[in-house]
């Protein structure tokens, strides 16, 4: 950096007075441009936004299979004597007997053909829709 020179005026006449330096490399004081004044961020509201509207949509799709699940317990636990089920298979029959996790479909009246299904198994009460509607 180069020396800098301060030069004194001391009559009217325009005549140079003294000249002692200003500043030195060593001792020189450079002018800083102005830092942009600092802002929040950003990424922190956008971050608990998404992670908030991921807990939602995941919430919605564990409780739908939960709904359909506890809907189907029912209808299981509600099923009697003579109710007309159609399994997950498609076979249409009769409720002779309900034990436990297993129930037997009567499935052929003529020959009197019975099954044993899982209550797992069972996909729909028909008699049930008639019944409601």
């Amino acid at each position: 950096m180069h020396n800098l020179w301060i030069m004194a005026q001391v009559d009217t006449n325009q005549s140079m007075v003294a000249a002692e330096p200003l500043a030195t490399e060593a001792n020189a004081v450079v002018a800083q441009p102005a830092s942009p004044p600092r802002q929040a961020p950003v990424g922190g509201w956008l971050n608990i936004g998404l992670l908030v509207i991921m807990a939602v949509f995941i919430y919605l799709m564990i409780r739908e299979p939960r709904k359909k699940q506890q809907q189907h317990k029912k209808m299981i636990e509600s099923l009697q004597k003579n109710d007309k089920v159609c399994t997950i298979g498609g076979i249409i029959g009769t409720v002779v007997e309900v034990k436990g996790d297993e129930v037997v479909l009567k499935v052929d009246d003529s020959n009197n053909t019975k099954i044993h299904v899982r209550t797992t198994a069972i996909a729909s009460n028909l008699s049930a829709s008639k019944k409601n509607s």
